[in-house]
């Protein structure tokens, strides 16, 4: 009876596959009763279950479990050798069950409509439009920098503490809920991760556990970029998975937060990403905006090349190929390119809000 209960389970993976890829052609339906239904329920109840607890539980659920899978091959190699098709029969169910808990946890998020139509942005732009919003982040950075740091020549500290920031990102999520109700955020569970010396030699600032909700921050992140990868992740919590997406919502609470230092890190992360777009359509008008932006500013985005470039290893790209991977099977057609594509939601979102902030 065991084992036919096990069968049972690993043959319902193919069952699981025909409904996540009915749900990837169906995003209303997904957006309706999942999104808007039954995620938010699933996510609170986590939150509520270990946001206060100050550190990762998932992390620590991840370690225990490699401990156990390792120990579990140790005891049991000589069984696993002698049954070797149970073996594969287990690995199966294995797979099964995190496979349907992954989607029903968090997962279908995937699927739902994007957010661009949610807010009613067009994400169609012209070069002309992108260098218009790519002048306006470049007199806004400028501005915040020689505000913040005393002068043009200095790279901006950010004097506040990494504990601070995840607080300050909470709060400013309540503001931004006034003005945008679909992200309102409740029952926090914001924390740093207990692998982000990991996570950094990985090239990752942060990630979802979705399993327990928990929004992790690598810690090791210069607080330049640390409020927005604050943001980020948050917005993954909020049930949105496109990359693109929670990286415009980490640069949208960001930026309208009442802090000036969030205010300079939102505004400076946006403007990257314009400039990113800008030479690769027109590298003339991409090098003409480079001298107007304030050596001060320049300095902070060395400062974040040298903190990566520092944690390079041989086992980097092998990590970026697998999330890529990853992204391309949940329908993120862009693989890793899809985080460029912060910049139309960009575009489209100054285009509602011209000025400030």
């Amino acid at each position: 009876m065991r084992s036919r209960f096990k069968i049972g389970i690993a043959l319902s993976l193919p069952i699981q596959l025909l409904a996540v890829n009915w749900m990837s052609a169906h995003p209303q339906w997904v957006e309706t009763y999942y999104s808007l239904g039954l995620y938010p329920h699933i996510a609170a109840f986590f939150r509520r279950l270990y946001g206060w607890i100050p550190f990762s539980v998932g992390d620590v659920l991840y370690f225990s479990l490699s401990v156990v899978a390792v120990i579990y091959l140790i005891r049991k190699w000589h069984w696993i050798r002698n049954h070797f098709w149970s073996f594969i029969r287990n690995v199966f169910v294995l797979i099964s069950v995190l496979h349907f808990t992954f989607y029903l946890l968090w997962g279908s998020n995937y699927f739902r409509v994007p957010l661009s139509k949610t807010l009613g942005y067009d994400v169609k732009y012209s070069t002309e439009e992108l260098i218009s919003v790519t002048k306006h982040l470049i007199g806004k950075t400028n501005s915040l920098q020689e505000k913040l740091s005393g002068n043009t020549e200095q790279a901006v500290d950010i004097p506040l503490t990494r504990t601070e920031i995840l607080n300050k990102t909470v709060s400013g999520y309540g503001s931004l809920a006034h003005t945008f109700p679909g992200f309102r955020y409740k029952n926090p569970s914001l924390k740093p991760s207990l692998f982000s010396t990991m996570l950094t030699y990985m090239g990752y600032g942060g990630y979802l556990n979705p399993f327990t909700a928990e929004a992790q921050v690598n810690h090791r992140l210069p607080t330049f970029r640390y409020p927005v990868v604050s943001g980020h992740e948050v917005g993954h919590q909020l049930g949105y998975s496109a990359e693109n997406e929670t990286n415009f919502i980490g640069y949208l609470v960001t930026l309208r937060n009442p802090d000036e230092y969030f205010q300079y890190s939102a505004s400076a992360y946006g403007l990257s990403y314009c400039l990113s777009e800008i030479r690769r359509r027109d590298k003339t008008a991409y090098e003409n905006l480079l001298t107007t932006i304030n050596p001060g500013v320049r300095a902070n985005y060395r400062q974040l090349n040298a903190f990566w470039k520092s944690f390079e290893n041989p086992m980097e790209p092998i990590f970026k190929s697998i999330f890529n991977q990853y992204l391309e099977i949940n329908k993120q057609k862009d693989g890793i390119r899809s985080y460029n594509r912060v910049v139309a939601l960009i575009v489209g979102y100054h285009r509602v809000y011209p000025v400030n902030p």
